[in-house]
């Protein structure tokens, strides 16, 4: 059975939670309908090891910025590298067909920063964002994308 791939790192947990809610959505949806897509989720960290990815995937991306306004200062982002890094090896970046990007609406033009680099960095459609764990909604909305994206590039 086909699944949708997905990358993320989490540092606060923040992401982890959000993906594992919607991975649970997706399973529920697949249940009622055949046609939608279940989830695979593989976390990336400091000490994951990059190899190829086999298949096309998603990549989820919380922002952590060093300080400033994100434009003419505060660009040097913390802690998600080791995403970018994996990504950026062994032709990953080919299979990435989509970002998703999270933070905290506070930040102001912060907000989905790091994601919106990655979507710049590897050439990919910046695709949604939700705010810190999200909501419900962000769940459903942001399957629907997912779920669209997919059927596209596998078309």
């Amino acid at each position: 059975m086909e699944k949708m791939n997905i990358l993320y790192i989490s540092i606060e947990g923040n992401t982890r939670s959000f993906l594992k809610r919607l991975q649970a959505f997706a399973k529920q949806q697949h249940n009622i309908n055949s046609q939608n897509l279940e989830i695979n989720l593989k976390e990336i960290s400091d000490q994951t090891i990059p190899e190829a990815e086999p298949a096309d995937f998603f990549a989820f991306v919380p922002t952590y910025l060093d300080g400033g306004n994100g434009f003419d200062s505060g660009f040097h982002e913390l802690m998600t590298n080791a995403l970018g890094e994996y990504i950026a090896a062994n032709h990953n970046a080919e299979k990435c067909i989509g970002i998703v990007g999270s933070g905290n609406k506070n930040f102001n033009e912060q907000y989905c920063l790091t994601a919106r680099q990655y979507s710049d960095m590897f050439k990919t459609p910046f695709l949604a964002d939700y705010e810190l764990r999200g909501t419900d909604e962000d769940i459903d909305n942001i399957y629907a994308i997912l779920q669209k994206r997919w059927k596209a590039v596998k078309n």
